[in-house]
């Protein structure tokens, strides 16, 4: 019984996890993006 207790919350650990990397990611583009903008020339 107590093995499913910590595989449910390993379980959740990981699923956190992924959330966190794929905010990381987000946050990652929208600086590349902002980064462009700024070194861009005026058209």
């Amino acid at each position: 019984m107590g093995i499913w207790i910590e595989l449910g919350v390993f379980l959740l650990v990981f699923v956190f996890a992924i959330h966190q990397f794929h905010d990381l990611k987000q946050e990652k583009r929208k600086r590349e993006a902002a980064r462009k903008d700024m070194t861009a020339p005026p058209q």
